[in-house]
């Protein structure tokens, strides 16, 4: 039997688990694990976030769920892929961004000496709340030359305007709410 089409927004509305005060009281969390977990749900989510930036040659995913869903893109795509790491998992020399969560700081970090000179770049990652993480990301690929062709993300919470902090890319929200 195949996979049946069904459409990323519908998946993700569908299949979603919210946790409210998670990780910290007053954080509403949304665990895509079950998008991740259903073929057809994690398909259309590939394809809708591959399809930002068709002309990309390199996928960045920001860790951790970026990770899965970069790897899968690229796949996709047949380009490679980029694993922005949170701080201190990568052996020096490192390339660095701290940044601000809505609930406490973080550092995202990749090779010091990969070169992304030239390589356009298509970020993705599962949420966008508010913007520290992408903005933080897009910093350290323009710090290490990459030219930014689009930035992807799975769900956006709007009350959040996340979008403010995000740069001035094309920015592709498969949904919002």
């Amino acid at each position: 039997m195949g996979i049946e089409t069904v459409s990323a927004a519908d998946a993700v509305n569908r299949l979603t688990r919210w946790r409210d005060d998670f990780p910290s009281p007053g954080v509403r969390f949304a665990d895509l694990t079950p998008v991740f977990a259903d073929p057809q749900g994690l398909r259309a989510v590939i394809d809708g976030l591959a399809a930002a930036a068709p002309d990309a040659d390199l996928v960045a995913g920001i860790d951790a769920r970026g990770f899965l869903l970069g790897a899968g893109v690229a796949v996709s795509m047949n380009r490679g892929v980029l694993a922005v790491r949170k701080g201190g998992k990568l052996p020096p020399p490192v390339l660095s961004r701290d940044y601000e969560l809505e609930y406490g700081s973080a550092r995202l970090e990749i090779p010091g000496d990969f070169d992304l000179r030239g390589r356009r770049v298509l970020l993705v990652d599962d949420v966008l709340a508010t913007g520290g993480t992408l903005a933080a990301a897009t910093e350290l690929l323009n710090a290490a030359g990459a030219e930014i062709t689009a930035v992807a993300v799975v769900l956006e919470l709007m009350a959040l305007n996340g979008r403010a902090r995000a740069g001035d890319y094309p920015l592709t929200s498969l949904v919002q709410i």
